[in-house]
């Protein structure tokens, strides 16, 4: 249960999803199909079991949860249709030259332009709803930034300590908590986590909300 309680706080279901962005189930199925939506981050299937006075009843489910934010993304499609991967790209640059850190990493350098349509991929796939607040561009590039930065720093002899730590706060800020099974292995876990305690950062109170995350 404590997973299913994790995926209800904090993503919608396809019900919720449809209901959010007052869209019609083969819109969404049409949006996936043709490469502008991303598809479902979790696919849970249920086995049901019950038994009452009327006997024993058995039954089996399948529920979809998309990130949260993606209902903004709807909105951003419907009134931009025709370019969703051009989209995606200016946006995430956006995020980046408003960010307050820089990294000398060529793909988010040089490499920038091969970064995105990769980047774009993993969107598509669901990932990224998984493992951002929002799943939307300005988290992915945040997310990103904050960890080619963590790691210039700590592969440095004398690391800006300041940088790291305001790194490793920018990545709190844009990272999901993960769910129950995929702590451990999560990058919140390696990067947020590990580094906090490897260097004494003390955690900050992080603000959750994003645009279109309601």
């Amino acid at each position: 249960m404590e997973l299913i309680d994790y995926l209800n706080q904090h993503f919608f279901t396809r019900a919720q999803l449809l209901a959010a962005a007052c869209l019609a189930p083969e819109h969404l199925d049409a949006l996936i199909r043709d490469g502008a939506m991303p598809k479902p981050s979790y696919r849970l299937r249920l086995a049901l079991g019950c038994d009452s006075f009327f006997g024993p009843h058995a039954a089996e489910h399948a529920v979809e949860y998309y990130a949260r934010g993606y209902a903004a993304w709807i909105g951003a499609l419907q009134a931009a249709p025709r370019d969703p991967f051009g989209m995606f790209a200016r946006r995430y640059r956006e995020a980046l030259a408003a960010l307050p850190l820089e990294s000398g990493d060529p793909k988010l350098n040089d490499g920038l332009d091969a970064h995105l349509h990769d980047e774009w991929g993993h969107f598509l796939d669901g990932t990224y709803g998984l493992c951002t607040r929002s799943g939307l561009p300005e988290d992915i590039a945040a997310k990103e930034l904050a960890i080619c930065v963590i790691r210039e720093s700590t592969q440095s002899q004398a690391p800006d300590l300041a940088r790291l730590q305001a790194a490793v706060d920018l990545l709190d800020r844009a990272s999901s908590p993960f769910a129950p099974h995929e702590r451990l292995r999560s990058s919140r876990h390696r990067y947020i986590d590990g580094i906090r305690a490897r260097y004494g950062f003390d955690a900050k109170d992080i603000c959750t909300e994003r645009p279109g995350c309601k």
